[in-house]
């Protein structure tokens, strides 16, 4: 019954942590950095700007989760109303595109509807009668063309697919999307197109936000449950001896190790790991994320929280406002923008610097009359995440079972965006350190075959 190592201190490994401390288990949280949080850290500039490692938002509808939450910051969180929108060839229009394309050029809504309406019954691309499951659909384009009609598909979801995943659609899977891409129905779509106003059916309808501090700050009370050892980067795993070894030369010989690291950093790091397994891990692609952070002398920057770009000769595939999500994320009167550019090893490799794309950001936001010529700069960053999102090629499925089966077989438990290899939202992430966790509990042991 000795220490359980958590690898990672992001929401995962909290969630672990504080699964272990409501059993009364003595746990550890190690991570590389030198600050908490993982990829749901938050940074606070001397000059009163918050940006946090990408956005963040909770949007979860699991009571209990919220409840912890919200008892992690004292109760002191925003509650918003999400507005969604989208820019395409200089029109913004509401999210989602599929149920506003009011305003659009009437060329292209009635290709749109045109398509649409065939699929709907059977005669359009794919095969199918509208459900996107119908016979010839082999991947993510077979899916959006067999659910949307060509014209939509084409316009929409692939170019913005291709902008934030650094593949085109034909080369994904379709078991990421769950509620992500909204499939309305016939009347939804032809009002949409009549009428400038349309009900929300956005997957987020209203989210929490910290009041002050930024997202990392629901992470508070997670602090508290168990030892957390910053700056302490794991180097390697002996599953045959029980160790895990750290940089500055630390041996640790955990009961448990439960694991938040990607997986192919975690591979890579296992003394012995089958060539096999290892060859799998190597398969997995994750895009890498430039964040370009700006603090602006005006507030009135958006009508919406967050805007998807389309474009492919716009540099950014998604801005976000922090200022909007909390007032504590800016000086008064002051407001900021949080800029996303996508790039893969895979597909799409990171060839420049992240300060390099502040200017060109720049540049596109007052293109897309974001900014003006004229708007004081009082703020400007930029830092690349390396590991953000997980992107569902055709490699993923059975890459991970091989890897995650192999965990099993020497009494790891992974958890977490990253550990699980999925698409797992931040409520999601803690969950899947509790479920990590109860493994840990209920005996599964590091170098210990599998629990049946």
């Amino acid at each position: 019954m000795g220490e359980i190592a958590i690898l990672g201190c992001g929401m995962a490994g909290l969630g672990a942590a504080w699964r272990l401390a409501e059993a009364g288990r003595a746990a550890t949280v190690y991570d590389k950095n030198s600050y908490p949080g993982g990829h749901t850290a938050s940074f606070r500039d001397p000059s009163g700007f918050v940006f946090d490692d990408g956005p963040h938002i909770s949007f979860t509808r699991n009571e209990r989760v919220q409840g912890l939450l919200a008892d992690s910051v004292g109760g002191e969180y925003e509650i918003l109303q999400a507005s969604v929108d989208n820019y395409w060839r200089g029109h913004r229009i509401k999210h989602p595109a599929q149920c506003n394309l009011h305003g659009l050029p009437v060329e292209l809504v009635a290709r749109v509807l045109e398509d649409f309406i065939a699929v709907q019954h059977g005669d359009g691309d794919g095969g199918s009668d509208g459900d996107g499951d119908g016979a010839g659909v082999e991947n993510y384009e077979d899916w959006l063309i067999a659910s949307f009609g060509r014209a939509f598909a084409e316009t929409f979801p692939m170019e913005y697919g291709h902008k934030y995943h650094t593949v085109e659609a034909r080369g994904m899977s379709t078991d990421w999307l769950g509620p992500r891409l909204y499939r309305p129905k016939l009347d939804e779509v032809l009002v949409g197109a009549l009428a400038p106003d349309t009900a929300d059916v956005h997957y987020v309808d209203h989210f929490r936000y910290p009041s002050a501090g930024g997202f990392d700050s629901y992470l508070r009370a997670f602090l508290d449950r168990a030892e957390v050892r910053l700056e302490h980067e794991v180097v390697g795993l002996d599953p045959s001896r029980g160790e895990v070894r750290f940089a500055d030369g630390e041996v640790i010989r955990p009961s448990a190790v439960i694991s938040s690291l990607p997986l192919p950093a975690l591979i890579e790091r296992i003394d012995g790991a089958p060539a096999e397994v290892a060859e799998a891990a190597a398969r997995l692609a994750v895009t890498t994320c430039v964040l370009v952070n700006l603090g602006v002398a005006r507030e009135d920057l958006s009508p919406a929280h967050w805007t998807y770009f389309y474009d492919r000769d716009v540099c950014f595939t998604r801005i976000s406002y922090p200022h909007m999500f909390s007032p504590g994320n800016a000086p008064p009167g002051t407001g900021s923008i949080q800029v996303e550019l996508y790039f893969s090893d895979k597909y799409r490799p990171l060839e420049a610097s992240a300060e390099s794309y502040v200017e060109p950001v720049i540049r596109d936001l007052i293109r897309c009359n974001v900014l003006a010529e004229d708007d004081e700069i009082l703020f400007r960053s930029a830092w690349v995440v390396p590991t953000a999102n997980v992107i569902f090629d055709h490699d993923r499925a059975d890459a991970v079972a091989l890897v995650h089966g192999y965990l099993d077989e020497i009494g790891v438990a992974p958890c977490g965006r990253y550990g699980l290899w999925g698409y797992q939202w931040t409520d999601e992430s803690f969950v899947s350190g509790e479920k990590a966790a109860q493994r840990a509990l209920d005996g599964l042991r590091y170098g210990d075959p599998a629990l049946p």
